[in-house]
C-alpha cells in the first residue's frame, strides 16, 4: 500500500476527512437503526394456559402476581366493583397509557405492547380477569435484556394506583 493513498477519493476534492465522516454518519445511522428496532419478536408463551398467566423468567426484568418470590411478585389488582365494570376500567386504563397499544383482548384476557419513551423497547403487559376471584391477575415483562431498571413493576404500580382513583380496585 505504499505510495497509494488508502482514502481514494470519493469524488473530486474529498479525501481523508470526508472519508471520516462518511464513516462516522454510517455508524451513528446503523447505531440509530439497531436502538430503534429494540421490540424484539412476540413471545409465544403468552397469553392464559390452564388459567394461569406465563411465568416469569430468572431474570429482573418482569413481575408477576402468580410469581412464588418476592423479587417477581406483584398483588394482583383486587377488585372493588363488579367485574365487568373492573375490566372495563381496566381496559380504558392500559388503552390510555402512553406509548401503550393494546394487541390483544378478549372478555377476560389483554394483551398490551408498552415501549420505552427513548430507545422504543417493547415490553408486554398482560391482564386476565378472575371474576370468581374478583381479581384481575397481572404481569409485565421486558422481551429484551436483563435489567429493567424497575419500569415494569412500576408500570402495575401506576395502574393500579390508577384504577384506584376511579374506585375500580382496592
Amino acid at each position: 500500500m505504499r505510495g497509494r493513498d488508502p482514502y481514494p477519493p470519493l469524488r473530486p476534492g474529498t479525501g481523508r476527512r470526508e472519508h471520516r465522516a462518511r464513516a462516522a454518519r454510517m455508524g451513528v445511522l446503523l447505531m440509530l437503526l439497531t436502538l430503534f428496532s429494540c421490540a424484539g419478536r412476540r413471545p409465544d408463551g403468552l397469553g392464559v394456559r390452564e388459567g394461569r398467566l406465563a411465568p416469569c423468567p430468572a431474570s429482573p426484568n418482569c413481575v408477576s402476581s402468580e410469581a412464588d418470590d418476592a423479587a417477581h411478585r406483584v398483588e394482583p389488582l383486587r377488585l372493588a366493583v363488579a367485574p365487568a365494570e373492573g375490566w372495563a376500567a381496566a381496559r380504558s386504563a392500559v388503552a390510555a397509557m402512553p406509548r401503550t397499544e393494546v394487541v390483544r383482548e378478549t372478555e377476560s384476557y389483554l394483551h398490551a405492547e408498552a415501549r420505552s419513551r427513548l430507545l422504543g423497547f417493547v415490553d408486554d403487559l398482560e391482564l386476565h380477569l378472575r371474576p370468581e376471584a374478583g381479581e384481575i391477575a397481572v404481569r409485565s415483562a421486558s422481551r429484551m435484556g436483563y435489567s429493567d431498571l424497575g419500569v415494569n413493576r412500576q408500570r402495575v404500580e401506576t395502574l393500579r394506583e390508577r384504577l384506584r382513583e376511579r374506585g375500580a380496585v382496592r
